[in-house]
């Protein structure tokens, strides 16, 4: 089932955002931008240790570019690692510049060596867009993982989020590693339910990783968003429930498997009880954000009126169809679930299905 149709459209960062992302430390001068990175004058393909191509392509640059380049390039990983304390760089260099054609923002990967250890880091340069650095920004302020990125004019600078890739797991780690099943299928129900409290679409399992923490019995297991491009875009619901997307189909028959329904509304309950704690938190930065936005684009007005009518029906609230912005939906939703106005669980199951999350996976 293909649940986005359409390239989603880039939006520019407007001067009351760009301000907001200053006050934060986020918005700085940067001493290179995005397209000065295409420069290059070869592309090799890169190939993993098993030797499959990783769609990635080795960027090659002339000796003149090459030096003054990988200066900036540390420049800003000091700022994006360390803002403000002037990190020593001497001992690191750049040890590959990475471009990927295949993805919608065509994004750079700088690696990052440290010569005294061997030991390698990496960070990313994309085209700024506003909704991504919002959903950048809500990551920060409304997960429980915090994150690290950086603007300038046109450009964005995202942090490496280390983890391994949700359908790698499902191909190499499901049955290898002793996995707990149950407590995987825990965190599917709660990051289905995080996606779709703060509209974070397009999460099938190449776009998350999992993030593996050894406990004294078992592991524990949070998963995370590694890209943050359909924030508040799509007009479907379905694309904000990760759920609903084919890949994660293994993750969802856990979740039917090893957890009844009465578990699965409790686990939805304390993920919505962390928002509120969050929320609660960070109430003056999030009212900053929201002002910010006032008025921006961030989606086609049909997608609005598509999504609004659906949030309406998937959380039996008619004040949805007030709502004219994106994050107008938000805002409301946060709303909602302070004056525990959400209702528990959904109302229609369906047939062969019935112990899933509540809504059938196409």
């Amino acid at each position: 089932m293909k649940l986005i149709e359409k390239r989603k459209l880039s939006y520019s960062v407007t001067l009351p955002f760009s301000r907001y992302l200053r006050q934060y430390d986020r918005g700085i001068k940067l001493p290179i931008c995005y397209d000065e990175l295409h420069d290059y004058v070869e592309a090799l393909p890169l190939y993993d240790a098993q030797g499959q191509d990783t769609l990635w392509s080795t960027l090659c640059y002339a000796p003149a570019v090459r030096r003054p380049l990988h200066d900036a390039l540390l420049e800003i990983y000091s700022h994006l690692r360390a803002p403000g304390s002037g990190l020593h760089v001497r001992h690191l260099e750049v040890d590959r510049i990475d471009l990927c054609l295949y993805a919608n923002t065509s994004p750079f990967r700088v690696r990052v060596i440290n010569r005294l250890n061997d030991n390698f880091d990496y960070f990313y340069i994309k085209k700024a867009d506003m909704s991504r650095i919002f959903g950048l920004e809500l990551e920060h302020l409304l997960s429980p993982n915090r994150i690290s990125y950086l603007y300038s004019g046109d450009t964005l600078i995202e942090e490496h989020i280390y983890g391994i890739p949700g359908d790698v797991f499902l191909e190499k780690k499901l049955d290898q590693d002793g996995a707990s099943q149950v407590r995987l299928a825990k965190e599917f129900v709660k990051f289905n339910e995080r996606c779709v409290l703060r509209l974070l679409g397009d999460m099938h399992a190449a776009n998350f990783v999992i993030d593996i923490t050894m406990d004294f019995e078992q592991n524990f297991y949070r998963i995370r968003s590694i890209d943050f491009d359909q924030q508040c875009f799509e007009p479907s619901l379905k694309v904000y429930l990760p759920q609903f997307f084919k890949q994660n189909f293994p993750y969802v028959k856990l979740v039917v498997d090893h957890l009844p329904i009465e578990s699965v509304h409790q686990y939805q309950q304390e993920e919505r009880a962390q928002f509120f704690r969050r929320t609660r938190s960070e109430i003056l930065r999030l009212e900053g954000l929201f002002t910010a936005l006032e008025g921006s684009t961030l989606a086609p007005h049909e997608n609005i009126l598509g999504l609004r009518s659906q949030l309406a029906d998937y959380y039996e609230s008619r004040s949805f169809l007030q709502c004219d912005s994106m994050t107008s939906l938000i805002k409301l939703i946060l709303k909602l679930i302070e004056t525990k106005a959400l209702p528990t669980g959904f109302k229609r199951p369906i047939p062969g299905l019935e112990n899933t999350m509540g809504l059938r996976v196409d």
